[in-house]
C-alpha cells in the first residue's frame, strides 16, 4: 500500500479515538424525572417516591419553578440532578427532600442464610 493510504488511515483512526473519548460520555440509568414548568409538574418518568414527589410539587408550586428534576443511578450509586435554571438554594432545598437512603439499600441474599 502506498504511504499515503497509511497516513489517511491513521488519521481516521485518530478521529474515530477522539469521538469515542469526547462524545461517549458514561451516563447512568435514569430512575426518574420530573419536568415542572411554571410551578405545576408538566410531566414525569419513572417510580418517584412519594414523598419527594409530594414535597417537590409544593417546592415548585410556592417558587414558581420551571426545569428538570432526574435522579440517575451509576455504579450503585444514585445522583440527583437539578437543571441549570433553577437557584442554588432550592437545589439544595430538593437535595435535602430527596431520600438517598431508599436508594442506598443493601440486597440480602437470602440464599446463603440456611437455618
Amino acid at each position: 500500500m502506498p504511504p499515503t493510504v497509511y497516513k489517511v488511515l491513521f488519521i481516521l483512526g485518530g478521529l474515530f479515538l477522539a469521538y469515542k473519548l469526547i462524545f461517549s460520555g458514561k451516563k447512568g440509568l435514569t430512575v426518574f424525572e420530573l419536568h415542572f414548568k411554571e410551578g405545576r409538574l408538566d410531566r414525569h418518568k419513572g417510580k418517584i417516591p412519594e414523598k419527594f414527589q409530594r414535597e417537590c410539587k409544593a417546592l415548585a408550586k410556592a417558587e414558581k419553578l420551571t426545569g428538570l428534576v432526574r435522579a440517575e443511578k451509576l455504579n450503585g450509586a444514585v445522583r440527583l440532578h437539578v437543571s441549570a435554571n433553577i437557584s442554588d438554594d432550592i437545589t439544595q432545598r430538593i437535595r435535602n427532600v430527596f431520600p438517598f437512603e431508599y436508594y442506598d439499600k443493601k440486597t440480602i441474599d437470602n440464599s446463603r442464610q440456611a437455618g
